[in-house]
Order: C-alpha cells, then sequence, then structure tokens
C-alpha cells in the first residue's frame, strides 16, 4: 500500500517551516508549488501530531516511492530520484537575492554569524545530503607526522545504469559548461548533470574580481566550501592565486583556503575553471611545526620555515599579506625552472612544465600563514602514474590523484575499500581459510601477508583498529611518494639548497 502522499506533503511543509526556509505565510504558496511538481490538482487536509523531524530524508524518500508508482519518476534510480528530490526541494527555496541580502546583513555583525547561516540552509535545503554523509567511515590514524584523518567515501551515488544508457541519447549541450560556474544555481539538471534547484551561490570581491561561495555538496569536512570564479576559466597558480587567497583569509579569518595545483597529475579533478576550496576545519598539515627557518635577505618581515611532513612545504608567516605574496610569487617562479636530477626534479621536458605549487591561506590571529606545497607531474617509465604520486605498491589503497584535501592530510578513499576491508578482516580472523580464490582481495595480497607477519594476536577486539592503522600507514607512505624532497638527509639538503638559491 503506497503512503498517504498529502500527508508527506504535509510533513515536508513543516519540515521547512522548522528549518526557516519558508514562514506561515508561504505555507500554501509552497504547496501549491509542490502539487505541481507532483502532477496534482487538488489537496486533503491532514492532522499532524508530530514533531518536525531533523532530515527530511524519510519524507522525500516516501514522496519518491509515491512518485515511481505513479508514474512520475521515470526510473526509480539515484539520477532520476535526485533531480526529482532536488525540484521538490526548490519549492521552499528563498530567492538567491534574499538569501545573499542576509548573509551580508550577518556578515557586517560577524562572518562566523553569516557562514552559519548559510551552511545550515544549504543542509537544510537537502543540497548538503547530510544523511548519505553520515555512511562515511572516518576514522584518525597516530604517524611521525601527526593523526591523519582517513575517509572512505560513501557519500556520492554509484553510477546510475538507467541515467548512463539514456544520456547516449540526450543532446549534447555546454550550458552551464562545467559543475562549478555560476549558472548551476537553479539549474533543474538532466540526466548527466546534477540538478541544483535548490543551490544557492554568495558573491565574494577578491581582488576586485568577480568571485562565488558556496558549500560542497559532498562535504569531506567542517563547512567544506567552493570559491569559484565568476568566469569560466582555467586554474592558474601565480600571484594573483596568493593574493586572493590572503585577501579571503581577511574577510574570513576563521576559514582556511587553499588551491588545488594547476597541472595534470598533481592538480584536481577540474582544471578548466579557476577555484579555491576552504572551510572551518583545522587538517593536519595545518597542526605540523616547522621544523627549521630560513631567512631570505629581501623579505626581513616574512617568517619562512619548512614544516615536517610527508611533503615538501613551506610556510610563510607575517602580518603584511602583500610581502607574503611577492615572496610566495618570488618561491613559485624559482621553483618553476628548479631541477636536481640527483633528486628526479626535472622542471620541463621541452616545453611541458613539470613544477607547480599547492598554496594554503589562514589566519593566526594577526597573523597571516601561507604554506606553499612544491609539485612536479613528471613520469617515467618506470612511474608512468607519476614519479611524485602513489607508487604501484600503494595503488590498493589509493591510486587518484593528490589534491588539495589529500596534501593537507585528509585520505579520500574509493568505496570499494569498505567491503574489501569487511573480508580481509573474516580472513586474518581465520588464518586457516584460503585467501588466493578472492579475486577482489588479489591486489591486497602482499598487504595481508605482511600484517599476518608483524601482528602475533589479531582477534575480533583488535582487528578493525589494527586494519584501520594500516591503512592509515598507507596513506602516511602515499604522501611521501609525492613529497619532491624526501623527509631524509638527501632531502633536507636538497630543499636547502633550493631556498639558497631563492635568496641569490
Amino acid at each position: 500500500m503506497g503512503c498517504n502522499i498529502y500527508l508527506e506533503i504535509q510533513r515536508l511543509i513543516n519540515y521547512a517551516i522548522d528549518k526557516k526556509l519558508i514562514s506561515e505565510e508561504d505555507e500554501v504558496y509552497s504547496r501549491n508549488l509542490v502539487l505541481d511538481v507532483l502532477g496534482l490538482d487538488d489537496y486533503k487536509e491532514v492532522e499532524i501530531s508530530e514533531d518536525a523531524p531533523e532530515s527530511p530524508t524519510e519524507i522525500l524518500e516516501n514522496i519518491l516511492a509515491w512518485s515511481y508508482e505513479n508514474h512520475i519518476l521515470e526510473y526509480n534510480s539515484p539520477v532520476y530520484r535526485d533531480l526529482l528530490d532536488t525540484k521538490i526541494m526548490d519549492c521552499f527555496m528563498p530567492r538567491p537575492s534574499e538569501i545573499r541580502k542576509r548573509f551580508y546583513e550577518d556578515y557586517s555583525e560577524n562572518p562566523i554569524k553569516a557562514t552559519d547561516y548559510y551552511y545550515e540552509l544549504s543542509k537544510s535545503s537537502n543540497y548538503i545530503r547530510t544523511s548519505r554523509i553520515k555512511k562515511n567511515v572516518v576514522w584518525k590514524t597516530e604517524t611521525e607526522f601527526g593523526a591523519l584523518d582517513i575517509t572512505i567515501n560513501l557519500s556520492k551515488p554509484e553510477k546510475d545504469p538507467k541515467a548512463i544508457a539514456a544520456a547516449k541519447n540526450i543532446k549534447s549541450t555546454s550550458y552551464p559548461k562545467c559543475l562549478l560556474c555560476k549558472e548551476n544555481e537553479g539549474y533543474s539538471g538532466r540526466i548527466n548533470h546534477p540538478a541544483r534547484q535548490n543551490h544557492r551561490v554568495i558573491p565574494v570581491k577578491l581582488r576586485g574580481e568577480e568571485w562565488f561561495f558556496q558549500y560542497s555538496p559532498y562535504v569531506y569536512y567542517n563547512e567544506h566550501s567552493i570559491i569559484f570564479k565568476g568566469e569560466h576559466e582555467p586554474m592558474r597558480i601565480s600571484k594573483k592565486t596568493f593574493d586572493r587567497i590572503l585577501e579571503f583569509t581577511e574577510k574570513f579569518p576563521h576559514y582556511f583556503i587553499g588551491s588545488n595545483a594547476d597541472l595534470p597529475i598533481v592538480g584536481g579533478s577540474i582544471l578548466s575553471h579557476d577555484h579555491f576550496q576552504g572551510g572551518n576545519y583545522e587538517f593536519p598539515m595545518a597542526k605540523a611545526p616547522v621544523i627549521f627557518g630560513y631567512e631570505i635577505d629581501n623579505y626581513p618581515k616574512v617568517q619562512l620555515g619548512i614544516v615536517k611532513w610527508p611533503m615538501s612545504v613551506i610556510r610563510l608567516k607575517g602580518k603584511e599579506k602583500d610581502d607574503i605574496a611577492k615572496l610566495a610569487e618570488h618561491i613559485l617562479n624559482s621553483w618553476r625552472n628548479y631541477s636536481d636530477e640527483d633528486l628526479d626534479i626535472i622542471s620541463h621536458t621541452q616545453d611541458t612544465p613539470h613544477n607547480t605549487i599547492t598554496p594554503i591561506a589562514r589566519k593566526r590571529g594577526e597573523l597571516f600563514e601561507l604554506d606553499l606545497v612544491l609539485r612536479n607531474n613528471r613520469t617515467s617509465e618506470d612511474y608512468s602514474y607519476g614519479i611524485f604520486h602513489p607508487h604501484h605498491e600503494v595503488h590498493h589503497i589509493k591510486k587518484e590523484n593528490i589534491g588539495l584535501i589529500e596534501v593537507m592530510g585528509l585520505a579520500v578513499l574509493p568505496p570499494r575499500l569498505k567491503d574489501e576491508l569487511d573480508i580481509l578482516e573474516k580472513y586474518l580472523l581465520n588464518p586457516s581459510q584460503d585467501i588466493e580464490g578472492e579475486r577482489d582481495l588479489e591486489k591486497h595480497i602482499d598487504w595481508f601477508k605482511d600484517i599476518q607477519k608483524n601482528y602475533d594476536d589479531i582477534n575480533e577486539d583488535n582487528i578493525k583498529e589494527i586494519l584501520r592503522k594500516e591503512v592509515g600507514r598507507k596513506f602516511e607512505t602515499v604522501l611521501q611518494h609525492a613529497g619532491v624532497f624526501k623527509n631524509n638527509e638527501m632531502g633536507k639538503q636538497g630543499i636547502i639548497r633550493f631556498l639558497e638559491g631563492i635568496n641569490c
């Protein structure tokens, strides 16, 4: 027996009022919008005694089930369900101008008040799908570089066979040009582009240019935000990058902000649209100490230090953001043309550049802090994925690019790992069983044998902790592979040589 659709509509209206998406004065108007989306031309009053729920997920699931039974929803598959429930939630969304007005009214009192309002709105509207994010498996692993954050990402919807098949027959379009363009705000979506009717963005001026601030729909950490350029322009690390992110920390001192590198392999998944990521979270790298300092003669007001981290991080700190940005530009230009063949660092292959930087900015009281992570994307016959990329021996855990989030110490690991770790548990607890027949575990065999050899007592009480610790150690190795100057004496002398060249 299907649900009472009028009951579910009223429950959703009560939820929207409780979360202040709409006021009681908007109830009839919003109800009629929902009725239209669901193809209903009448309504039956219902009595509800329960309190409004904290999440709209269960209500939307019931409405989607009814929609499929009544042929409103063509396919009961993830992409089609997301397209419809986003359209339903838009019935309760304020206009962009209203949200922006409220944001900047709150901002005039306190930037934290503004971001708190906007983040809660983004969750309440189901733009950030908190019910999915709760599925992620999250833990920390202690290492010599501090506690690393580990996440098995289960929040992104799986590939939808129905949508993949249907996408072959749809007309090609370049609107919006990409997933980050401002034209996504309010866009109804299609089977190969997510619906964004419940999406709102906040304009932010950076160095006099039009940028926009939004939250990621798949938050990997607290208030995971994306700051993207108003124009669809490719990523390019330059002094303008440093100027922009330092200014952002001045406007939002409770947020860090960073940029993916601007080259393939060491960059992010979207290089075609200039953007940053930020948020209200302190990453492991931000907690890492400086192990030695170095003075740059022409920049006496800027402290420079090398960070104790598996990757190669130069930390700049000072009161004057312009001085920091100028020194960062000097370091960037020097690094772009720097080679040290003894350490496999080669800046160019003919005209193809390999060296770039992943920058991260934050505010520490009155001081600005800018971390510059040195990157190189060169490949070789032995390392076809990248010399400074996760090597083959860790691909069973992580083989994807090491972007900004991983650089800062948060592993975003593939969903397959959850089931694979569960199966590994079974075999580690029952060593008499033969693991060789498990095709999905072939990639883990050497690791499995190492764990057996390294732990004398593996039991029900400690098995999960053992596997999580070992996954964390693999991620530590991943970061070490991505470091251009290794954490050894050769690496230390190498980065000192680089700094000496800057000081000339």
